[in-house]
């Protein structure tokens, strides 16, 4: 299966070094000159198509960004760092980091989106490990839009793929902490507290265990949902509901197997569930990916983890491809496939769908 729809033919793999985080940040900016303005612009054409104005997107983004500096401030300095050195608006680029809280707003046709499977497995030396597998599933617009990350400098360093002047999404550190990241969408939902792909980098930053990145999660000043399925070199595990009423651990489907779409997987958040968003689909797609785990046995390594990702015709769409007769706001197409490996501080992301992994170039991450 072949994704036809354009994408770059070398996509950006950014690198940003230093202890300060403002100069972490104008680094990352420097090499978002050409790319950021697109993005920007981009998104710009996301939010009028869900009928949500460029006033109501700038205070939303400076009352998030307020949010950010009251609770982190290094990561406030590193957003501003990004306008600096990519000689952008602060508040663009603010709004790039809380595109999900200020799209909550949107009355635009839902999304589809990821899929995420986290597996304890043994290696071919009988050692135990987990790894993660996640399809990203977003606007197919955004396909230039988005790139690898290698960020030193933190309190760890960390790698994985994230969007132009957005701090972080998929990935993990060098203290052997793995997060993958899905939407969820819960109605008390409101662009005010600090936006997911901030908190995410938060994690990625900061966490050096599992419970460690779990603390930093109920820490946070939350008021959007999503979900973190979070791993580390230890053997550690926890599948998260984060939303406005608070933070849930998500059971396993099966021992060592977690399971991931985008709606709720616990039942006080569940309960007020903007099922609009993302249901059925969401819901058949889980089901499908639970049966298969269920019923072909345990993937035993990171190709067969990815190959439990590919769907085709009369499958729910696990591997997501953009319908072209659609306009702009309803093409949804799995842009990249990442596979996180906490024990080898390893990630390899894959330039287009689960299904292309023969064909599309991968590119690894190590730290």
């Amino acid at each position: 299966m072949t994704s036809p729809f354009p994408r770059p033919e070398r996509r950006l793999q950014i690198m940003a070094d230093g202890s300060d985080p403002f100069r972490r940040g104008v680094e990352r900016g420097r090499q978002l000159r050409e790319t950021l303005p697109g993005t920007i612009d981009a998104y710009d054409r996301l939010f009028r198509l869900g009928a949500v104005d460029e006033k109501t997107v700038r205070d939303d983004a400076e009352r998030l960004l307020d949010a950010v500096d009251a609770h982190r401030p290094v990561l406030r300095a590193q957003i501003e760092g990004i306008a600096a050195g990519a000689d952008a608006e602060i508040w663009r680029v603010a709004a790039l980091n809380g595109r999900t809280e200020i799209l909550s707003r949107s009355l635009a046709v839902p999304p589809g989106e990821c899929s995420t499977i986290v597996r304890s497995i043994r290696d071919a030396d009988g050692r135990a490990r987990t790894l993660g597998v996640q399809t990203w599933d977003w606007h197919m617009e955004i396909a230039p839009y988005w790139h690898t990350i290698i960020s030193r400098g933190g309190v760890h360093d960390y790698a994985g793929l994230t969007e132009c002047g957005i701090l972080g999404k998929i990935g993990l550190n060098s203290a052997g902490v793995a997060l993958h990241f899905n939407i969820l969408g819960h109605r008390s939902d409101r662009p005010e507290g600090i936006p997911m792909h901030v908190l995410a980098a938060l994690v990625l930053e900061e966490a050096s265990s599992v419970a460690h990145a779990v603390e930093l999660v109920r820490e946070a000043p939350v008021t959007s949902s999503g979900s973190f399925a979070l791993f580390d070199a230890a053997g550690d595990a926890v599948l998260l509901d984060i939303s406005p009423e608070g933070v849930f651990s998500a059971p396993a489907i099966t021992e060592g197997t977690w399971l991931r779409t985008n709606h709720f997987l616990t039942e006080a958040p569940a309960a007020h569930e903007k099922t609009w968003l993302y249901q059925p689909d969401s819901g058949l797609r889980w089901e499908f990916l639970r049966d298969r785990l269920l019923s072909v046995g345990a993937p035993s390594d990171a190709e067969q983890l990815r190959a439990m990702l590919v769907t085709g015709d009369g499958e729910p769409p696990v591997t997501c491809v953009p319908d072209l007769a659609l306009p702009m706001g309803q093409r949804w197409a799995s842009l990249a496939t990442v596979v996180l490996d906490p024990v080898g501080r390893r990630a390899d992301v894959l330039d287009g769908t689960p299904a292309e992994a023969a064909t599309r170039p991968h590119l690894a991450l190590a730290l």
